[in-house]
């Protein structure tokens, strides 16, 4: 039986619960496969110090476990609020990889296969963010490729790993319904615009600033990879417990690094139509040996409707949002306070206005955001989340070097490359 060696660095010291739970009883009805019969408090994969005889409760040697991104803007693929499925990847814990493992079972029609095994829901959603690049041929050609060239790598989706009885394809519904269910505790746009991170046609950031939104929302580091400075990819990575099929997926920091450079990093639009989204959200709290690592998991529904408003107010405060609280707002000269909020005027529409507050204009000079300065900047307003949100150059992020307390205040600058990064909400006075 083959051997699976310990990948130095990557040992986790304690366990961690589910991302997801086990599927209830109406996920379950008809599916071919409910339940792998396999412990989730056993090893975790790459973690063992000798050999696993079981290797379908023990996935390897592609035990290292890639659920993997896509931002595609050019064609634009999918929801423009919300980043699609590139796939589920075994690699070995040494970084490479076997692709393409069992040519007899590379399925065609997963449509129909989905279908007939009762996990149409599955295929509902895969329809909306599981998409291929018109250019490279169908959303059921992609599909078969990443189970062709992954799924059939994944030990514990071995034939012979299925209950008795099991229809010819079952493994490969089960490969789905867990790539769905691991992307939906994994929503990277909403973890980027939480920090004030939203795209632009102009805006960059930093890897550093983009690294930490996503860290703060997932716990540990994933790896980003860009094309010509835009990002268009992203990978996180888990060990596994048990099963492909039910077991616990446990994140560990990327191993490497993506292609991203350190700064210059542009997130660019998608067109299309948003989405409202229902998606797991998952807080993991990383240990040193003498602690004890938790990782909670929340459900909540993200309803994100982005555009621009019929109406702006003619007079409102400028509140700065953080994490979804407000944290002060903007005073008359345009810098970050936790003071009493001035109010400024809006003369125009939602798609093009000015503003102006006690002080004179505002507007824009050097990347900075200031009032009575004699310069005038057009600005936009974009509806987020029930919110009516600034933006200048189609960009919703704004930063600072630190955060306003007691009499202090803050330059406001224009994109995320401060130390403190938030949007700031228009509202009516």
């Amino acid at each position: 039986m083959l051997a699976v060696t310990l990948l130095a660095g990557l040992v986790g010291s304690t366990l961690a619960t589910p991302f997801f739970s086990p599927w209830n009883a109406e996920e379950l009805f008809n599916r071919a496969v409910t339940s792998s019969g396999c412990s989730t408090t056993g090893t975790a994969s790459c973690t063992n110090t000798s050999a696993v005889s079981d290797l379908c409760c023990f996935q390897a040697p592609g035990g290292q476990l890639l659920q993997v991104q896509f931002w595609d803007t050019d064609p634009s693929t999918g929801p423009s609020n919300s980043w699609t499925i590139h796939g589920l990847w075994p690699d070995h814990c040494d970084g490479t990889f076997d692709e393409s493992c069992d040519s007899s079972r590379a399925y065609t029609g997963i449509s129909s296969l989905l279908t007939a095994q009762g996990a149409s829901d599955t295929l509902d959603f895969m329809q909306t963010y599981w998409k291929n690049d018109p250019n490279d041929g169908t959303d059921e050609t992609f599909w078969e490729h990443e189970w062709a060239t992954h799924g059939t790598c994944m030990s514990t989706l071995d034939v012979k790993c299925l209950p008795s009885g099991s229809p010819k394809g079952a493994e490969a519904v089960a490969f789905y319904n867990t790539v769905v269910r691991l992307f939906k505790t994994l929503p990277t746009y909403t973890w980027l615009e939480d920090a004030g991170i939203t795209p632009s046609s102009s805006t960059t950031h930093t890897l550093a600033s983009m690294i930490a939104a996503l860290k703060k929302g997932y716990g540990f580091t994933p790896a980003l990879d860009c094309t010509s400075g835009a990002v268009d990819q992203i990978s996180y990575y888990y060990h596994l417990r048990g099963s492909v099929i039910d077991g616990t997926f446990e994140p560990i920091d990327a191993p490497k690094a993506g292609s991203c450079p350190s700064s210059g990093i542009k997130y660019l639009t998608k067109t299309g139509s948003p989405v409202s989204t229902t998606s797991t959200k998952t807080t993991s709290t990383k240990t040193t040996t003498t602690s004890t690592k938790t990782t909670t998991t929340k459900t909540t529904t993200t309803s994100t409707s982005t555009g621009t408003p019929t109406s702006i107010p003619s007079k409102a405060t400028i509140q700065a949002i953080q994490d979804g609280d407000a944290i002060g707002g903007l005073l008359s000269l345009g810098t970050w306070s936790t003071q009493t909020l001035a109010t400024y005027t809006l003369t125009g529409t939602g798609s093009s206005f000015t503003l102006s507050s006690s002080k004179g204009s505002c507007g824009v000079s050097g990347g900075a955001f200031a009032c009575g300065s004699g310069s005038s900047s057009t600005f936009s307003a974009v509806a987020s989340g029930g919110l009516t949100l600034l933006a200048y150059e189609g960009s919703t992020s704004f930063s600072s070097s630190d955060a306003p307390s007691g009499s202090t205040v803050e330059t406001v600058n224009t994109g995320s490359d401060g130390d403190q990064v938030y949007t700031l909400s228009i509202v009516s006075t």
